[in-house]
């Protein structure tokens, strides 16, 4: 009986291994996945960390009449199907509420938490393709802006959008998944396509195709804020420049009114700024000195993801959120910056 008990518990070990050792590989595109279909990382962490757990359960009757890839997209996707029915769509402050007029406003926040599209760093999605078109495709469609647009879709949708269209999934897969009608899959994905042209997105965005454009701009950012340089500043932001600020509701819309708030509050000197990329898109951290305390340490305060065209900067989104900054992976503090004699 005992040689027995220990034979099962070598072969779940076994199972449990071959299952780690298979599955391990997809766990960062299955987070992008999760992403796409959340707008958060908390919670496609979450239903990554669930997905698995599934799975594993699962594995003893995975009969390999699909990809293992696939069988863990079909677990992932309708996990977040699931959990989409009991969340409310996040959005950015520009869906909220009108842009503010008076950059001296003060600085209001919703009345509920988790309303916001978060940042995905992109060390948390990078994986070990090496093909440069597979890579400018899955920045393409992990971009703020796409991500956010994704987030009006209803969920089914944003499933069939995410599959026929990202992972190229064929239809008749997809309906599988979805329990419906080829015909059904082709007419949510036509419904999707056209509210996703509908929303608009920033075509002139140069994170995938002229990236050298991207980090001259986030340089030049850099160079307005630590050298407290609006005149830089002006010269780089779009006419039509956005500024939103998650989790606070207030948002500018256009140079002048973007300008006066960042010169008002985020020029005054003493600040640096690290580079990083979210969403494949150009982003830095921003550190402040503590308020009201100067020191000799700066603080890790806000990111600044940033949409970089061809005629400047067009879109800043600042998000102020400890948890949002510290998934960057880069240090809390900073020396303060020698002030000149």
């Amino acid at each position: 009986m005992a040689s027995r008990a220990t034979a099962g518990r070598q072969k779940m070990t076994t199972e449990s291994d071959e299952f780690v050792r298979l599955a391990d590989p997809f766990r960062r595109e299955l987070l992008v996945h999760c992403y796409r279909m959340l707008g958060s990382v908390d919670d496609a962490e979450d239903l990554v960390q669930e997905t698995y757990l599934r799975a594993w359960r699962a594995y003893d009757d995975f009969e390999g009449r699909s990809s293992l890839r696939t069988w863990l997209y079909r677990i992932a996707t309708l996990a977040c199907l699931t959990a989409l029915e009991h969340r409310s769509r996040r959005v950015l402050p520009s869906a909220l509420v009108p842009a503010t007029g008076d950059p001296a406003a003060p600085m209001r926040r919703p009345d509920r938490d988790e309303v916001f599209v978060e940042p995905l760093p992109d060390a948390l999605a990078r994986t070990d393709t090496a093909d440069p078109a597979t890579i400018v495709e899955s920045r393409d469609e992990m971009r703020l802006a796409w991500t956010v647009a994704v987030q009006n879709l209803s969920a089914k949708q944003r499933a069939v959008l995410i599959l026929r269209d990202v992972l190229a999934w064929r239809a008749s897969e997809v309906a599988e998944l979805l329990d419906c009608s080829t015909a059904a899959v082709n007419s949510a994905l036509q419904r999707a396509r056209s509210q996703m042209q509908r929303l608009g997105d920033e075509p002139e965005s140069t994170a995938g195709p002229r990236p050298q454009a991207g980090h001259e701009q986030l340089e030049a950012y850099v160079s307005a804020f630590e050298n407290a340089d609006v005149a830089k500043l002006v010269k780089l932001l779009r006419h039509d420049v956005v500024l939103e600020m998650p989790p606070f509701l207030n948002w500018f819309s256009g140079r002048d009114p973007v300008v006066r708030f960042l010169a008002a509050r985020c020029t005054g000197g003493g600040i640096r700024m690290l580079p990083t990329a979210a969403n494949g898109q150009p982003a830095v951290i921003a550190y402040f000195p503590e308020d009201d305390r100067p020191g000799d340490l700066l603080h890790a305060r806000t990111l600044h993801v940033l949409t970089t065209t061809e005629s400047g900067v067009s879109r800043i989104v600042a998000y102020r959120d400890k948890a949002v900054v510290s998934r960057f992976g880069l240090p809390a503090t900073l020396p303060a910056l020698a002030r000149q004699a």
